[in-house]
C-alpha cells in the first residue's frame, strides 16, 4: 500500500499546487490567435485548445533555454557543445515534449503549451493528449513520450537561479508525484486534490485533503470519446465538458472564470468527439486479417464491440474480478470524491449520471488500437503482442524513441527481468517502466488464452485495420 502522506507539509505544498485563492480573477485571458470568419464547434475547439490561457504559465522561454545546464554529464556537454537548434531537440527530446504541426498555430512552444505574452509557456490539455508514433504527430493521440516530472524537476533547480518565483507545479511535486514513469502522469490524484478544494457550486474551500494513493496512468486516445457513454477508464463520469474542466480548477480561478468558460469547453469536447482514427500506414495481410475478424466476433466482440461500417459499441464494465488489471486506480478514486461530482456543479447537481460505486474498468472501444500503444490504462504493457501473450509480458521495459514495431504492433522496447540496479537517477530511471511497484503491474486481461497461436497471430492482423 502506498503511504498515507496528508501531513501539514504536503498540505502547504499542495495549497501552492492549486494557487493562492486571494489572487481569482474574474476573467481568463482571451485566445492570442484572430478569430476566423467561419468555424465549426470543433474547429473553434481546437483553436481554444492551441492558444487559450486557461492556467498559469509553468516557465518562461528564458527558463527553458538554459535547462540543459542543469542535465547530467555527459548530456550537459554534448547540449554546450550544440546549436540552438539542436539543443531544443535535445530538450524537446528529454522532456517528450511534441513539436507543433504545421497547422497555423505557433511553434515556439510545444504543441501542449500556449506561447504567452513575455515567452510564457502555459500547459494545456494537449500536453498529455497529442502525441506522436513512429514520429508521427496526431494530436488527441496519448503523448506517451511526456516525462512532466523530469521537466518540473529541471525548471525547479533553474528558476532559483533567474531569481524566479517557482509555479505551482514546481513546488508540489516536492511531495507529490507527478509521474514514475515517462509518459504517464498522477492524474487521477490531481483531480482529487483540485476537486477537495472547491464546494459542491465549485466556490473555493480549502479542506484538509483524503488519503491519496499516488499511482500513474496511461492517456486515453480522443478518438474513442465519441463511442464511449461516459469518461475514465471506470466509467464513471458523465461525457460532459464540465468533466474536461477539473484540471482547470486552481483557486485563482474562482466560480464565476470557471462558469464563464463552459462554452469554450463545449466546443472543446466537440473536437475531442471529432477526432478520427489514424490509418496504420504499412501493409496489412487482407486474407489472415479476415479469419482474424471472425475470430475477434468470436471471442472479443462482446467487451469491445464490432468495427467497420455496421460497428457496433456497447460501453461495458468489466468487474474486477473477471479482468483481473491492478486495481489501484479504483481503489484510488474515493466515494467521497465520485459524491462531490454526482451531487455537485460538475454533473449539474445530479442530473448527469455518475456511479459512486463502479465494479470493474471499462473495456474501450479499439479503434485505431495499433497507434495507442502503450496498453492497459496503466500504460503496462508496451505491446499488442504481449496482450495477446499474458505470460509474455516483461517485468519491465524500455522503449526507443522513434521507433515502431511492426511485428508485435506496439512500442520498440528492450525487455528486462528487472529494472538494472545501477540506474538510480530519476530522470534515467523514469525512462523505465517497471511493473513491480503498486499500482503499475500488467497482470490481467488474461482471455487471449482460449485462442491457439495462429489465431492470436489472424487476431494480431486483425485489429491493425481498425
Amino acid at each position: 500500500m502506498i503511504p498515507d502522506l496528508r501531513p501539514a507539509a504536503i498540505l502547504s505544498a499542495l495549497l501552492i499546487l492549486v494557487g493562492d485563492g486571494a489572487q481569482a480573477a474574474d476573467t481568463a485571458p482571451p485566445s492570442t490567435t484572430a478569430v476566423p470568419p467561419s468555424e465549426t464547434a470543433a474547429e473553434r475547439g481546437y483553436r481554444i485548445l492551441r492558444t487559450r490561457p486557461f492556467l498559469p504559465p509553468d516557465f518562461d522561454q528564458r527558463t527553458f533555454d538554459v535547462l540543459w545546464t542543469v542535465w547530467p554529464e555527459p548530456l550537459r556537454s554534448k547540449a554546450k557543445a550544440a546549436t540552438p537548434t539542436e539543443r531544443r531537440r535535445m530538450a524537446f527530446s528529454r522532456y517528450g515534449l511534441i513539436e507543433p504541426p504545421d497547422d497555423g498555430f505557433s511553434k515556439r512552444t510545444a504543441i501542449g503549451w500556449i506561447d504567452v505574452e513575455r515567452g510564457g509557456w502555459v500547459m494545456n490539455c494537449l500536453a498529455c493528449h497529442a502525441g506522436k508514433v513512429a514520429g508521427k504527430v496526431i494530436p488527441g493521440l496519448p503523448n506517451t513520450h511526456f516525462a512532466l516530472q523530469t521537466l518540473i524537476e529541471d525548471v525547479r533547480v533553474i528558476k532559483p537561479l533567474q531569481f524566479k518565483t517557482p509555479s505551482h507545479l514546481e513546488t508540489a511535486s516536492l511531495t507529490l508525484p507527478l509521474g514514475t514513469t515517462n509518459g504517464t502522469s498522477n492524474s487521477v490524484v490531481f483531480g482529487i486534490v483540485l476537486g477537495t478544494l472547491r464546494d459542491r457550486d465549485m466556490n473555493v474551500n480549502l479542506r484538509p485533503l483524503p488519503k491519496l494513493l499516488h499511482h500513474d496512468m496511461d492517456a486515453p486516445p480522443f478518438w474513442n470519446v465519441s463511442r464511449k457513454s461516459s469518461l475514465y477508464c471506470d466509467g464513471h463520469a458523465p461525457k460532459t465538458h464540465r468533466m474536461l474542466m477539473q484540471f482547470m480548477l486552481i483557486p485563482r480561478n474562482n466560480a464565476k472564470v470557471v462558469a464563464s468558460w463552459e462554452d469554450d469547453f463545449r466546443d472543446i469536447l466537440a473536437w475531442i468527439e471529432s477526432v478520427e482514427p489514424p490509418k496504420y500506414p504499412w501493409t496489412i495481410d487482407a486474407e489472415l486479417a479476415e479469419q482474424g475478424r471472425g475470430l475477434f466476433v468470436e471471442n472479443c466482440s462482446r467487451c469491445h464491440g464490432t468495427y467497420g461500417e455496421r460497428g457496433k459499441y456497447e460501453q461495458k464494465t468489466i468487474p474486477l474480478d473477471v479482468i483481473g488489471t491492478d486495481p489501484l486506480r479504483l481503489q484510488a478514486l474515493t466515494p467521497k470524491h465520485r459524491r462531490w461530482l454526482k451531487e455537485g456543479w460538475m454533473s449539474r447537481y445530479g442530473k448527469d449520471p455518475v456511479i459512486l460505486d463502479p465494479k470493474g474498468y471499462v473495456a474501450p472501444p479499439l479503434n485505431g488500437i495499433w497507434a495507442s500503444a502503450p496498453y492497459f490504462h496503466n500504460g503496462s504493457v508496451p505491446t499488442l503482442w504481449h496482450v495477446l501473450h499474458p505470460e509474455t509480458r516483461p517485468a519491465g521495459w524500455k522503449r526507443t524513441e522513434e521507433g515502431y514495431d511492426q511485428k508485435r504492433i506496439g512500442l520498440e522496447v528492450t525487455e528486462f527481468e528487472k529494472i538494472p540496479a545501477d540506474i538510480t537517477l530519476g530522470s534515467e530511471r523514469r525512462t523505465y517502466f517497471d511493473t513491480r511497484p503498486p499500482g503499475k503491474s500488467a497482470a490481467g486481461h488474461l482471455f487471449p488464452n482460449a485462442l491457439n497461436e495462429a489465431e492470436k497471430r489472424a487476431v494480431l492482423e486483425y485489429l491493425k485495420s481498425l
